[in-house]
């Protein structure tokens, strides 16, 4: 199945949105919505799949893994959190050959201080300017195909401010990434100057509960964003989901209540391909009790 081309998305003005994608449910749930794009968040996967936070604990190939995963499952257009690039510049090359291979459109790479933090939570750090300006060269020369593109995060704002941040902004753009992406603006007044000053496409960070106003995806157009990713929203609403009906189950004894919505399970059977392994069985099971 061809998916949908991020370069072209954004060379013909289409506003992309891409919801952060923590698990496979969240994926198969997302194809019955249908989108174009989707982003294989490093928080949240982290969080889902070893149940720790993002500090540079997970490793290159279980990070690796679960993009590949995603990109498997999901019909949309993968744009993956790559972190730092998972050390120096032979593993920035590394990591998008791999990323690559796993199927991902976009590979998103940053310029903190490994181990990393997530970039709305103190203790952040950040390399000298120079040492990712590096890394965005190895990383736009490692790609094998041009639509593989190369998204340069800065984590400056609230290391050295707004200035440091576009400075860093407008280096990586200069050193070849194909968007950019200054994370955790703390106002949309810097986030339209942002735009206005750097000529690149824009990433826009809609994390829920971060340091960046949530705006919508209409008025992140009109400020000059090219795209938007909503992290945390999937993570934020499963976890609220799972809360509460546990809480009725301690409380109750009982999962059958009006106060549990519930997704259907046959329709969750179609999404997660149980028919095609039914086919397959009336086609080749054999039944033992006549042999």
């Amino acid at each position: 199945m061809s998916k949908p081309n991020l370069r072209a998305a954004l060379q013909s003005g289409t506003f992309v949105v891409a919801p952060g994608i923590h698990d496979m449910i969240t994926a198969v749930v997302a194809n019955k919505v249908g989108f174009d794009f989707v982003y294989a968040t490093g928080y949240w996967m982290t969080a889902s799949a070893h149940g720790i936070p993002d500090a540079g604990i997970a490793t290159y190939t279980e990070m690796r893994d679960r993009a590949a995963a995603l990109a498997r499952t999901s019909n949309a257009s993968v744009i993956a959190d790559a972190d730092t690039g998972y050390g120096g510049l032979l593993n920035v090359h590394h990591t998008v050959r791999g990323y690559e291979d796993a199927g991902v459109a976009a590979i998103q790479i940053e310029d903190q201080v490994f181990p990393k933090k997530c970039g709305h939570t103190p203790f952040k750090r950040v390399t000298p300017i120079v040492d990712m300006v590096e890394k965005v060269k190895v990383a736009c020369d490692a790609r094998r195909s041009p639509e593989m593109l190369v998204i340069a995060r800065t984590d400056s704002r609230q290391t050295g401010g707004y200035e440091e941040a576009v400075r860093r902004g407008l280096a990586y753009a200069e050193a070849g990434a194909d968007i950019v992406f200054l994370e955790a603006l703390e106002s949309e007044h810097e986030m339209h100057d942002a735009c206005r000053r750097i000529n690149r496409p824009m990433l826009a960070n809609m994390a829920d509960g971060g340091k960046t106003p949530i705006l919508s995806a209409k008025r992140l157009a009109e400020i000059g964003y090219a795209m938007a990713i909503f992290p945390a929203t999937t993570g934020l609403a499963a976890a609220h989901a799972a809360e509460n009906a546990l809480k009725i189950l301690k409380e109750q004894g009982t999962s059958n209540s009006p106060q549990v919505p519930l997704f259907n399970f046959s329709e969750f059977n179609e999404l997660i391909g149980f028919p095609a392994v039914w086919e397959f069985e009336k086609k080749w099971a054999r039944d033992d009790a006549a042999v």
